[in-house]
């Protein structure tokens, strides 16, 4: 790194962690020794790094109180920086704040994956304050796979905080602080991300913990075209042996766009599964009330088939507003004038019952040009498949006409 690299002027890491109440009896109060991990990772990363003076090592939010408002500052860094380091802690899982950050910079890596040759590493990169059993841990922490015991025996069993209070373990705590620093190092190195959006709207967000300390389950189905069966001058790059393999954002992504889907479904803490529609309609469309809400991701080639057409039907017949359907036109996939004229039509037909109910979300016409507004758009339809399922399930007490989460943005089209 030199001097005139962009990324001196970001931090290289974001230190997220559960504000602490202050005890009256506490000179320093409880947050000082966060302040002391975060100053002696930061004097390791200069050493460890070619960062110039000046250049910014980490991030830490000392200015938001407990229960305060998310700020631009906050907002700016999590956008901007290499790595995020989550401080895991009994209240760091059932804070809001945190669960939002870690959203925030979630969505960052989820898009890196949709580049070609994007590395398999993550650049979310665990500390433990306080040792938190596995079963407290939301999905999106269990997925990370990270091993504490790697940094070394004591640290993993007694945490940041219990090193730093156990004076006979100052030597380990300063050996787990330098591990960590590499940790951050080697993430940042290996990932690079880009600078992701900044969101000023902190009650927008949902959080990757989730309301509940299991994950519900969410359904994530796709019906689309295969390259065997395209219909005349349809472009066969979008497509794979499989509907599961559908890529309307092709070149831009690299993935599916189920897979990026599901991992935007899984950063709000849902348990994700992924199926073919076509396979698993009657399961999705059974009579009675759901088993889970439900995000169907819809190529509207595909409706240009009988079978396309029956299944359509089916789900508008059967008036399943727990099934959010979402319909992503990408910009660059240009289709003749006439020919998205048909198909726009065929899709309002087939999805018209459905629409004079009120029955469900369906983006807006030519929604989803790209990556970044289909992820805002699935957002919506996420909350309000949510919304229907919890009005009709029997696992939940009747709650009357579903009402927005407090992260769903405002205005939403539905179908």
């Amino acid at each position: 790194m030199d001097t005139g690299d962009p990324r001196n002027t970001r931090p290289y890491f974001f230190l997220s962690y559960a504000h602490t109440p202050r005890n009256d009896s506490e000179v320093a109060g409880p947050n000082a020794w966060v302040k002391k991990l975060y100053d002696g990772l930061c004097a390791h990363l200069l050493e460890m790094t070619s960062l110039p003076m000046g250049a910014r090592a980490g991030f830490l939010d000392q200015g938001i109180a407990l229960g305060a408002r998310w700020t631009d500052e906050l907002s700016e860094n999590l956008a901007r920086c290499q790595v995020f380091v989550p401080l895991y802690s009994p209240r760091y899982f059932i804070s809001e704040m945190c669960g939002r950050e870690w959203w925030a910079f979630s969505q960052r890596e989820i898009h890196r994956r949709t580049r070609r040759g994007a590395p398999r590493e993550s650049a979310i990169v665990p500390a433990l304050w306080v040792p938190v059993e596995a079963a407290q841990l939301p999905q999106v922490a269990r997925d990370l796979q990270f091993h504490h015991a790697d940094i070394g025996e004591d640290y993993a069993a007694e945490g940041f905080y219990g090193l730093t209070k156990l004076s006979y373990l100052k030597d380990q705590y300063e050996r787990a602080v330098y591990r960590l620093a590499q940790r951050i190092v080697r993430a940042g190195r290996a990932t690079d991300l880009a600078e992701g959006q900044i969101y000023r709207d902190y009650e927008s967000l949902p959080s990757a913990f989730g309301d509940t300390a299991r994950p519900p389950g969410f359904d994530v189905t796709v019906l689309a075209r295969c390259r065997s069966d395209l219909p005349a001058g349809r472009v066969s790059d979008y497509y794979g042996e499989t509907p599961a393999e559908w890529n309307p954002y092709h070149p831009v992504s690299t993935r599916s766009l189920v897979e990026h889907a599901s991992d935007l479904v899984r950063a709000m803490n849902f348990r994700v599964r992924v199926s073919d529609f076509e396979s698993e309609a009657d399961r999705l469309l059974s009579s009675g009330p759901p088993a889970a809400p439900a995000l169907l991701l819809l190529d509207r080639w595909a409706l240009d088939s009988p079978r396309g057409k029956e299944l359509m039907a089916r789900l508008a017949e059967r008036r399943r507003p727990w099934i959010s359907v979402m319909i992503p036109q990408y910009d660059d996939d240009t289709v003749p004038p006439e020919r998205d004229r048909e198909l726009r039509e065929l899709t309002d037909r087939l999805l018209a019952s459905r629409q004079a109910a009120g029955s469900g979300h369906r983006s807006p016409d030519g929604g989803g040009h790209t990556l970044e507004a289909f992820a805002v758009e699935l957002r919506k339809a996420v909350g309000q498949a949510v919304n229907y399922f919890e009005a009709h399930s029997t696992t939940y007490p009747p709650k009357g006409p579903p009402t927005d989460p407090p992260w769903l943005p405002r205005q939403v089209h539905s179908v």
